[in-house]
């Protein structure tokens, strides 16, 4: 195993899965691609603050800067949890939909050439899975390699 793609917000489920793939990357000598996502209502209004602020400073601002936050702060997140393993990794942050974030692993996972996927599932009743879909589910069933789920 070369490299694996971990979905992450900053939470204790997700600090606990990051620590377990910062294990299994540092046994294995592998990379990581730490994953964290804006919803689209997060990513309209970090624009509107941008173009406000741009406004107020005559100056304009590239929009791409609100995604270049988000993934600073997962990988300033990131790397408070994997100190010390000596494991590489490369944030990247993507803007989704509610039903995207299945897609999205997966498609970092083949644009980063990952073998592993870690992600935390919601436990969503039958019911939710059937009317909204299940993130962890789309990664099962789409992901072409190994995946690694905990539960919130």
């Amino acid at each position: 195993m070369k490299r694996g793609v971990i979905a992450i917000d900053e939470t204790e489920a997700h600090e606990t899965l990051l620590r377990e793939a910062g294990q299994w990357a540092a046994a294995a000598d592998a990379k990581l691609v730490v994953l964290t996502f804006l919803d689209e209502s997060e990513y309209e209004k970090g624009v509107e603050t941008l173009e406000s602020v741009g406004k107020v400073e005559n100056v304009s601002y590239d929009t791409g800067a609100v995604t270049e936050a988000a993934a600073d702060d997962a990988a300033a997140f990131a790397a408070g949890v994997l100190d010390g393993m000596g494991v590489e990794f490369t944030t990247v942050a993507a803007v989704v939909g509610d039903k995207e974030r299945g897609s999205r692993v997966v498609e970092a996972g083949e644009k980063y050439d990952c073998d592993h996927a870690f992600v935390v599932g919601t436990g969503r009743s039958p019911t939710g899975k059937a009317l909204f879909g299940d993130f962890a589910q789309q990664v099962i069933l789409n992901f072409d390699g190994l995946v690694t789920i905990t539960m919130e």
